[in-house]
C-alpha cells in the first residue's frame, strides 16, 4: 500500500537558479517525467524574460505582485499557459511567491528566448 507524502517547506532547502540571478525554487514534487511542482520566490525588480516551456504550465500567486501578460497579478491570482506559447517577461513589483506545475521539462530555465 502506498502513503502520502509530505514536504516541509518550512525546513527544505530553497536552492538559487543561476541562470535567473534573483530568483530560488523549492521542489514540492515530480508528479510526471521530467514534470514538477515547485514554489518559485522573486525578489522585488526581478525580471524573467519571455520564454516558453515545451509543457503546459500552471501559475497561482501565494504572496506578492508579479506583472506578465501586461496584467498586475497578487495572491490568488491562476493563469495557466499551453505548451509552447510564449509568455512573459514576468516581473517581480515586489517580492513574489508563486507555486508553478509543470507537466513536462522545465525548459525555461535550459533555454531562454527574448524574441
Amino acid at each position: 500500500m502506498t502513503e502520502q507524502n509530505f514536504v516541509d517547506t518550512d525546513t527544505r532547502q530553497w536552492l538559487e537558479i543561476d541562470l535567473l540571478p534573483g530568483t530560488k525554487i523549492l521542489s514540492l514534487a515530480e508528479p510526471v517525467p521530467q514534470g514538477s511542482i515547485h514554489k518559485l520566490k522573486m525578489a522585488a525588480g526581478t525580471i524573467i524574460p519571455v520564454h516558453f516551456h515545451p509543457c503546459d504550465e500552471y501559475v497561482y500567486v501565494l504572496q506578492g505582485t508579479i506583472e506578465t501578460g501586461g496584467r498586475e497579478c497578487t495572491p490568488g491570482t491562476f493563469w495557466f499557459t499551453p505548451a509552447n506559447t510564449k509568455n512573459g517577461p514576468h516581473r517581480a513589483i515586489t517580492s513574489v511567491e508563486i507555486l508553478t506545475i509543470r507537466l513536462g521539462q522545465m525548459g525555461v530555465f535550459e533555454s531562454l528566448s527574448t524574441s
